[in-house]
C-alpha cells in the first residue's frame, strides 16, 4: 500500500475543508481517512500511480489548504516520505527509486505537529541531525532536485 498524507496549512482545519466540499469528499470517499499528524489527512492507496492520481484530483484543494503533500511508497523507502513532485518523477520513470535518497527535507515534530523544515543532504548514508530546535521526533521527506535547489 502507498500512503498519501496531506499536511494542512496552519490557518485552516484541513479535514473540514476537504470533507465539506463535494468534489474532494467524492475523491476521498473510497478511502479510510486517518490523521497521523496534527491537522493532516492520510489515506492508503493501491499504488504509487494511484497516489499521484489522487493528488492530481485534489490539486485545487492542495493549492488552497495544504502545506505539504507527501507519499510513502514502501518499494522506495519504508520510513521516509516522498514529496509530491518526487513521487511523480518516480512514477513517470524520470528518477530511479534508488536515486531518491540524497536530498531531504526534515521536519521536526512537536506534539504531533510538523515544524520548521531543514533541508539537508544525506552523506555516506547518514542523515544530518535536525538542529533547528528541540523536537520529539523527525519526519524525513525525500525531495526532488528542483525542490531542494529552488
Amino acid at each position: 500500500m502507498t500512503r498519501v498524507c496531506l499536511l494542512g496549512d496552519p490557518d485552516v482545519e484541513l479535514s473540514y475543508e476537504l470533507l465539506s466540499r463535494e468534489t474532494a469528499r467524492d475523491a476521498l470517499a473510497t478511502y479510510r481517512i486517518e490523521e497521523p499528524f496534527e491537522n493532516s489527512v492520510a489515506v492508503d492507496t493501491v499504488s504509487l500511480g494511484a497516489a499521484v492520481s489522487l493528488l492530481n484530483d485534489l490539486d485545487w484543494y492542495l493549492v488552497r489548504f495544504v502545506e505539504e503533500a507527501l507519499v510513502l511508497e514502501p518499494s522506495v523507502a519504508s520510513d521516509e516520505w516522498l514529496s509530491r513532485d518526487l513521487a511523480r518523477e518516480v512514477r513517470d520513470g524520470d528518477v530511479p527509486p534508488e536515486e531518491t535518497d540524497q536530498r531531504l527535507k526534515v521536519f521536526g515534530l512537536v506534539d504531533g505537529l510538523p515544524v520548521e523544515p531543514l533541508y539537508v543532504r544525506r552523506r555516506q548514508g547518514e542523515t544530518p541531525e535536525y538542529d533547528l530546535r528541540d523536537v520529539d521526533e523527525t519526519l524525513v521527506v525525500r525531495v526532488s532536485e528542483s525542490e531542494f535547489s529552488g
